[in-house]
């Protein structure tokens, strides 16, 4: 099997009239297409075989920003995956501006969704190699959103497992199934990116085999593993450091190397404006952090620490980065160490952005 394609997660299509502009947003939506363009005319090099696009195309569901999208997918020379994030249907029933959870399909008809009845798909993208494409996103009897897969969903993912046993499977979903985070599954933080029922999922994968994961909504690169399966999440297009993957299935290895946008065309610094932009409002995001549970610090503690921790979550998202702030507390500082890229011995394990994995 020699196959060559790209992953890049959460694009947050913005088109001009549609832009938040809320001074502290994190994200850089005003980069949105431009970034986006930039990727493309890369990739317009390499022979790709397909695209995947796990999730928060657009940057709340509009509709002439879906609309956008698949015009410019469709002119695309290779085949393109998508799946729906959290802010591409972000209401059930939508408005006169936002798509309605049950139109997603109906948008993406070229990219994977030929059954517009259903929001989880599978196809086989090369001989010998099936996508399963999974919806994360549900809606309670109070129409709010969850991250979760339904009975239902888990009935339809083992039928069309056990049909396949014969092929590499790449499971492609929004929510994280593997924790990225040390106790991502219980952090106030970090939870909201995790789906809810991650371990009956990861059960299912690992009964049939399933050894890779494509996932975004966290907005890092990282590689992470649970029983020989590896979770590859991919940062967003719109914050720092605005990474995508190209990769290659070829002697019995996934391949997987990142790139970053450092530059636009009305923007020759982006990386460092990026990464500036993301310190700057990290303060209210580290005071969090430190005055929730594990560390419970008093709030006089947190204000004279969180500054010194401005640059923590840009160096997340960068990936492969590991962690010393000698100037923090012992206690204080081994947590955040914690956070690096490191294995259980404690020792730099650097795969978040580029690897090479056995397929057997």
């Amino acid at each position: 099997m020699n196959v060559r394609f790209a992953v890049a997660s959460d694009l947050h299509i913005a088109l001009p009239e549609t832009i938040d502009n809320n001074a502290n947003r994190f994200h850089l939506t005003q980069f949105s297409i431009p970034a986006l363009e930039v990727v493309l005319e890369h990739l317009s090099t390499l022979n790709l075989d397909f695209l995947l696009l796990p999730g928060d195309l657009t940057q709340d569901g509009e509709k002439v920003n879906h609309r956008w999208l698949q015009a410019k997918l469709a002119t695309l020379p290779y085949r393109v995956y998508v799946i729906p994030g959290n802010h591409d249907v972000p209401s059930f029933q939508g408005n006169d501006k936002t798509i309605a959870f049950d139109d997603f399909p109906y948008y993406y008809q070229q990219f994977g969704y030929k059954n517009t009845k259903l929001l989880d798909y599978t196809c086989e993208i090369a001989e010998g190699l099936q996508l399963v494409a999974l919806n994360s996103n549900q809606f309670n009897s109070e129409e709010k959103q969850l991250g979760c897969l339904t009975d239902n969903q888990f009935i339809w993912l083992e039928e069309t497992l056990s049909n396949v046993t014969d092929k590499l499977v790449f499971l492609m979903i929004h929510h994280n199934v593997i924790e990225h985070l040390p106790q991502q599954s219980d952090h106030i933080l970090g939870q909201r990116y995790m789906l809810d029922n991650a371990p009956r999922l990861l059960s299912i994968l690992e009964k049939y085999g399933v050894k890779f994961i494509f996932t975004g909504h966290l907005h890092i690169q990282d590689i992470s593993t649970y029983k020989g399966i590896y979770e590859i999440t991919t940062g967003s297009l719109i914050t720092y450091p605005h990474p995508y993957r190209i990769l290659e299935l070829k002697d019995n290895q996934l391949i997987i190397e990142s790139y970053r946008i450092t530059q636009l065309p009305n923007m020759e610094n982006l990386g460092n404006f990026s990464q500036k932009w993301t310190s700057e409002r990290s303060f209210s995001f580290m005071m969090t952090m430190l005055t929730s549970p594990p560390l419970n610090l008093p709030l006089t503690d947190a204000q004279k620490y969180a500054p010194l921790l401005k640059h923590f979550w840009a160096d997340i998202a960068h990936g492969d980065k590991t962690f010393n702030f000698p100037e923090l507390p012992p206690l204080i500082n081994q947590y955040f160490q914690q956070f690096g890229a490191i294995d259980s011995d404690g020792k730099p394990r650097l795969i978040d952005n580029n690897a090479k994995i056995n397929l057997y």
